[in-house]
């Protein structure tokens, strides 16, 4: 606002100066060419006539006071009626042609010995004619005034001005306290408080405003529980089905069953398999977006979420034949249990899918400094990290996997893309920050997970 007030303020400014210029000037000049009026009278009065024989006489203490000044150089001339010179300076320039006289006298500039000049010519009847009196003097006096009139103009001006905008940037932000508090309070909110703020604390004027946010976050929060019910409905009505459907195929590849049958079999039993882990993941993001899961904040240790899974990822490792190794030490953090363990079994599902047979996977869990949100080293963050030696993320793509249903193009296995989009979602719900860079040597790939300090 103050950007926007300072170019109108400013050439309001300058105009005032201007028109205190031009006023002050014109009284200041009128006294100073007033002042050329009175010598050149009282030189007139110096002329002497007698018959046709014209002179002048001008003591010559009077004509050295008259040329004294203590800011310009002071001439004057006086000429007969046939225009020649009788006394004082001959070159002064002579009265314009087209300018008429005022009262007998004609004022106007000129140039006399390189310097601008200003003259003030009476005409006086001399010897049966018109004798011309000229007194000029330099300007030094006048830019001087010139001068002094703008600068005695801009000061106070300049200081109304400054006092102003001053006043108004005082002004304007009391009055805009309100809206700065308002935007703290919907900064400081997290993509999962839709709560209405109330209007009490707004200023009388933002009341629409809140008003319109207001239901504005009404019907987000509507849309997305309608969007994350139907999702958490649609997977948990998949889960039975399907976890029926595996069991009867399990149970079927247990019988006698002729060749052909049985790879039809075990595609229709691997591609269950798939279905139901990506209902499962499905239900999972439900949870993990804003509106779909209240996390129940609690004291957490990731060791022993790590430890409470460890048999079932251990087996799935033994199956593929994998070294999953495991260096936990406590990492404690406030959490939501379940939705922590989501994470980690993602993550371990991932290493495990697409490292190959003989490879190796380790959890790490522990405390560690991490660089603040706010700046500068903190103690005792927890950390959770997953890393293997398999394919590993392309630099280029580590952004990318983070997003839902985005696969590496040319990536083997039968992952849904799912997997490190819900880590990221749970990780946002913790304030964490989530990394993902090469394993050990430069081979596979090890994604982190840090926690806020406390």
């Amino acid at each position: 606002m103050l950007k926007a007030l300072l170019p109108p303020v400013a050439t309001l400014l300058v105009a005032g100066a201007a028109g205190a210029y031009f006023v002050s000037l014109e009284p200041a000049s009128e006294a100073y060419d007033q002042a050329l009026v009175d010598v050149g009278i009282a030189l007139g009065e110096r002329i002497r006539s007698t018959g046709a024989a014209v002179s002048f006489d001008l003591p010559g203490a009077a004509e050295q006071v008259l040329r004294t000044d203590k800011y310009d150089s002071i001439y004057y001339s006086v000429r007969r009626a046939d225009g020649s010179a009788l006394a004082g300076d001959p070159g002064l320039p002579p009265l314009p042609a087209l300018q008429e006289p005022e009262d007998g006298v004609v004022r106007y500039d000129g140039e006399y010995l390189g310097q601008k000049i200003r003259v003030a010519a009476l005409l006086v009847p001399c010897g049966g004619g018109t004798c011309t009196v000229q007194v000029a003097e330099t300007t030094n006096k006048r830019r001087k005034l010139a001068r002094n009139i703008v600068l005695s103009s801009l000061g106070p001006e300049l200081l109304i001005t400054l006092a102003t905008l001053a006043i108004v940037w005082f002004g304007v932000k009391r009055g805009l306290a309100p809206l700065e508090d308002l935007s703290a309070e919907i900064r400081s909110r997290s993509a999962r408080d839709l709560r209405p703020i109330d209007p009490a604390h707004a200023p009388e004027e933002a009341r629409p405003l809140v008003g319109a946010l207001n239901q504005l976050f009404g019907q987000v929060a509507e849309s997305s529980g309608n969007q994350q019910r139907f999702l958490a409905n649609a997977a948990h009505q998949l889960r039975t089905p399907l976890a029926g459907l595996q069991a009867h195929t399990e149970i079927a590849l247990t019988q006698d069953v002729p060749e052909a049958h049985r790879a039809q079999l075990e595609q229709v039993h691997r591609a269950t398999i798939r279905t139901a882990r990506l209902a499962n993941q499905l239900l999972a993001l439900a949870r993990a977006e804003p509106g779909g899961y209240r996390a129940a904040t609690k004291p957490v240790n990731l060791r022993a979420v790590v430890e409470d899974a460890a048999d079932e990822w251990v087996h799935r490792a033994m199956v593929k034949e994998i070294d999953l190794g495991f260096d936990l030490a406590d990492a404690r953090l406030s959490g939501d249990a379940m939705l922590l363990r989501e994470a980690l079994a993602n993550l371990v599902h991932n290493a495990l899918e697409y490292t190959p047979q003989g490879g190796h996977v380790t959890v790490t869990t522990g405390m560690r400094n991490a660089e603040a949100f706010l700046g500068g080293p903190r103690n005792d963050c927890a950390f959770l990290e997953v890393e293997d030696d398999g394919a590993g993320i392309p630099p280029a793509e580590r952004e990318q996997v983070l997003e839902r249903f985005y696969r590496v193009p040319g990536t083997a296995g039968t992952g849904s893309g799912l997997g490190l989009s819900i880590v990221r979602e749970i990780a946002q719900v913790h304030g964490a920050t989530i990394s993902i860079h090469a394993g050990a040597h430069g081979r596979g790939c090890k994604v982190g997970l840090t926690f806020p300090h406390g």
